[in-house]
């Protein structure tokens, strides 16, 4: 698995229906895109968090084909970083793939970005969240 930047073009359409219903979509992303995810909502609003917060767009990559996406920001002043908008393909869930995106996440933001701290938030409601967190 490798991290790689997001890229509109070439990853959209693999990952717009990862969030199949209105409840995953809202764990996923506290509805700030509109659902279902359509491409001109889902760019711009990456572009808003971009310029309000510095989140940038990744997917985890296996053999380049997208099985998770998520956004990264660093905070330099707290030297915090901070994950947002993390999900997991559904055919790759419950197969170590979010554990594995998170370790290379963790890698960079401590090793490369000299984070002292990665923040990452979940809903109570979301189990699956959850547990990946207390791994974390």
């Amino acid at each position: 698995m490798k991290i790689r930047a997001f890229d509109v073009d070439k990853d959209f359409e693999k990952i717009k229906n990862w969030a199949a219903d209105e409840r995953t979509h809202s764990m996923w992303c506290a509805n700030r895109f509109q659902y279902p995810l359509e491409k001109e909502n889902f760019v711009e609003a990456l572009s808003g968090a971009y310029e309000k917060y510095g989140d940038l767009p990744y997917v985890a990559v296996i053999d380049d084909a997208p099985v998770g996406f998520f956004c990264y920001s660093f905070n330099s002043g707290t030297r915090e970083g901070m994950l947002k908008f993390v999900i997991v393909d559904p055919s790759f869930r419950g197969k170590g793939v979010a554990g594995e995106m998170f370790d290379l996440i963790l890698q960079h933001a401590f090793n490369e970005k000299d984070a002292e701290a990665v923040q990452l938030m979940v809903f109570p409601q979301n189990p699956r969240a959850k547990r990946l967190k207390e791994i974390v």
